[in-house]
């Protein structure tokens, strides 16, 4: 029997990550309708209780709407409710980050980039996921794989060691850094790839896994 009880707003809420022009980034998109229409804000919508499983998809719906793919990595970062977060009425939004290479934004026409520490103006609690979200994302870069999805499926040594430093927002010692992340096997080489240019040809190398590698030691 349908219990008679008043029920919040559910949804999700997105912090899409990326690199772009070696700076960590937020994907924010501008509200298309009230409230604060018109502003720049998380991807986000409501749960569709007939057609998403559960959050994870709702979360994975939204991405795809907002920017036209799949992101590939996503992860529940939290949840975040209240009475005051949304001027709606009380609402539960469970919230994921997601990282994302510039190479596949740079196709989408919906898809604004800004630097974490010179955002615009955001609504509702996003601030608050938006700390939550950089908090979470630099710590976990500096004992696991995490940073390599933001890379195109092929990269370079030197790509991968400017994609971790630009991550956590810190220098790494480059000889360090390789001696751990092939100490690590998260990365194999290509064989017979490689990038030429200026100088001599480079190694290119890829995930050894889709999944997230934690490592046994900080980088």
């Amino acid at each position: 029997m349908e219990q008679n009880y008043p029920r919040p707003w559910v949804m999700v809420d997105i912090a899409l990550f990326t690199i772009r022009d070696e700076r960590l980034c937020l994907i924010l998109t501008r509200r298309k309708e009230p409230p604060f229409e018109g502003l720049h804000a998380l991807p986000g919508g409501f749960v569709h209780i007939q057609e998403d499983t559960d959050a994870e998809a709702a979360a994975r719906r939204v991405i795809r709407g907002k920017i036209g793919f799949d992101a590939p990595y996503l992860e529940q970062l939290y949840t975040f409710s209240g009475a005051a977060r949304d001027p709606r009425g009380w609402s539960v939004s469970v919230a994921y980050y997601a990282l994302i290479p510039w190479s596949l934004l740079a196709r989408s026409t919906s898809a604004e980039a800004f630097a974490v520490e010179a955002l615009p103006p955001l609504p509702f609690d996003h601030p608050r996921i938006v700390a939550k979200a950089v908090e979470r994302l630099r710590g976990k870069a500096t004992y696991s794989s995490l940073p390599a999805f933001l890379l195109p499926a092929e990269f370079t040594m030197n790509d991968l060691h400017r994609i971790y430093e630009q991550t956590i927002g810190a220098r790494l010692d480059k000889a360090s850094f390789r001696h751990k992340i092939l100490e690590q096997d998260i990365i194999e080489e290509i064989p017979g790839r490689f990038r030429t240019g200026a100088h001599r040809p480079a190694q290119l190398y890829r995930l050894s896994s889709k999944a997230l590698t934690a490592f046994e030691r900080k980088i």
